[in-house]
């Protein structure tokens, strides 16, 4: 699989240009992507004129950017100049095109990367399976009978089918972590306020992160490094300077990591479960903690997700919907008409859920806690149940088990991928490691650190091997 620091290194070097790497993306998902479905539009037109100007500021020996030439693509709820964003929903189709880039569009833009399209996902990001009724299903890259994850689904498709070495993405509920636990990518949720979200299509405002996937360590470390900053046009945004963490050597000792005990052993199947002891075994982890309110920290985060997400389509649903996906439509609906208080004890568990965690940190002396990322592997899809010790649970609300009580709290989580031997054969699945606030350089150096030891990686997509 192609790496984006290695591209950026080969065309500083002048062992390729730009559009030559262009060129080769271009027909990766030309051949690939009729299997994946993980785009749902291309930019080419602009991706040449990108990959031009990198090619022209080599040409004139001037200092290239981080990522200079290294393709990558978005999730389709990112505004891209010219073109309508249409978050997966087929109802905002007749949108003006979008003015302007997303801002953090536009700082990958600044540090060199080619923009070469658009990628799909759970409409309206309320989903974990990228099963979308008006783009169609996104196939997981090692089976193709499979999903990929959601609500990113597309963004972690295309990055592990080797189609572009960067995908930018969501997580309001897991939709980094659940689609790079399944197909066996890395991906980072930072902490919340951490990353502008400035033109980019809301879902629950009071949840909603934005983040990067790769198939390499330093590669999702580079392309964090590039997005960083503060946005005063975002109020959640933290006024907080970047924090480089590039090829930082953050030390992790293992007895400053514990294991999520608890709900999530609970919650988690026999391949989840033996992930988290291998990468527990290769930190040196030997803790294992519990966190009570993980539970409630669950169920507060659903009750958020249904209140902000109703409201926020309540009318255009009195008007249109029809033109909204059946999977999601109700549960909007049913959200805009919760109870007030419902809410503002929602609230009130979710204030009392970070607090705990913190204190966990602070008390176990803890710099790093381990969880599953998915309760089990990729399901087939249009399975509507998935099996953990002898129970069927509905799928498309459980995917998010393990998930949802971290984004609740707004912890920096980077996940990574493990290839169980006891699993279903060829298939990965995640593992969490979450931090405390604004230490994405602790969840950094941990993957690293697994990668070094052939823990966590990306494998070749086994769809087309």
């Amino acid at each position: 699989m192609r790496r984006a620091l290695d591209i950026a290194a080969q065309i500083r070097a002048g062992k390729a240009s730009a559009l030559e790497v262009l060129a080769d993306t271009e027909a990766l998902i030309g051949k690939r992507d009729p299997v994946l479905n993980s785009f749902t539009s291309l930019c080419l037109e602009r991706a040449r004129i990108e990959a031009a100007a990198v090619d022209a500021l080599r040409a004139a020996g001037r200092p290239l950017p981080p990522l200079a030439g290294v393709p990558y693509a978005v999730k389709n709820l990112f505004d891209i100049a010219g073109e309508v964003t249409v978050a997966g929903g087929r109802v905002n189709r007749s949108n003006p095109p979008a003015a302007a880039d997303a801002e953090l569009v536009r700082r990958m833009r600044a540090a060199g990367a080619v923009l070469v399209g658009a990628l799909n996902m759970d409409e309206h990001a309320y989903g974990f399976t990228t099963e979308n009724s008006h783009y169609g299903v996104t196939r997981n890259p090692h089976d193709a009978s499979r999903i990929a994850g959601g609500s990113s689904g597309g963004s972690a498709a295309a990055v592990a089918g080797g189609l572009v070495p960067l995908a930018l993405g969501s997580d309001t509920n897991g939709s980094i972590r659940v689609p790079s636990s399944l197909c066996g990518i890395f991906g980072l949720k930072p902490t919340f306020g951490r990353l502008p979200r400035t033109g980019s299509f809301p879902f629950v405002h009071s949840l909603d992160h934005l983040g990067p996937f790769a198939a390499d360590v330093d590669d999702l470390a580079a392309a964090y490094d590039a997005l960083q900053g503060p946005d005063a046009s975002d109020p959640a945004c933290a006024p907080r300077a970047a924090e480089p963490v590039g090829h930082g050597a953050t030390a992790i000792r293992g007895d400053r990591v514990g294991v999520l005990g608890g709900w999530f052993e609970r919650q988690a199947g026999e391949a989840a479960r033996e992930a988290v002891q291998r990468v527990a075994a290769a930190l040196g982890a030997a803790r294992s903690v519990e966190w009570q309110g993980a539970e409630a920290a669950r169920s507060a985060a659903f009750l958020i997700t249904g209140s902000e997400g109703g409201a926020l389509h309540r009318a255009r649903l009195m008007r249109h919907y029809e033109e909204y996906e059946p999977l999601s439509r109700d549960r909007l609906i049913a959200g805009s008409l919760m109870p007030s208080a419902w809410l503002a004890q929602a609230q009130r568990v979710r204030r009392r859920a970070h607090e705990e965690v913190m204190a966990l940190f602070a008390d176990q002396g803890l710099d790093l806690l381990i969880a599953p990322a998915t309760p089990v592997q990729a399901t087939v899809a249009g399975a509507s149940t998935l099996h953990i010790g002898g129970r069927a649970l509905p799928l498309r609300a459980s995917m998010g088990l393990l998930t949802q009580p971290i984004s609740c709290i707004g912890l920096p989580v980077c996940t990574v991928p493990v290839w169980p031997a006891g699993g279903e054969p060829g298939l990965p699945i995640g593992v969490q490691l979450i931090a405390p606030p604004w230490r994405e350089d602790l969840c950094l150096a941990a993957a690293r650190l697994l990668a070094g030891q052939g823990v966590a990686m990306a494998r070749e997509p086994g769809v087309f091997a």
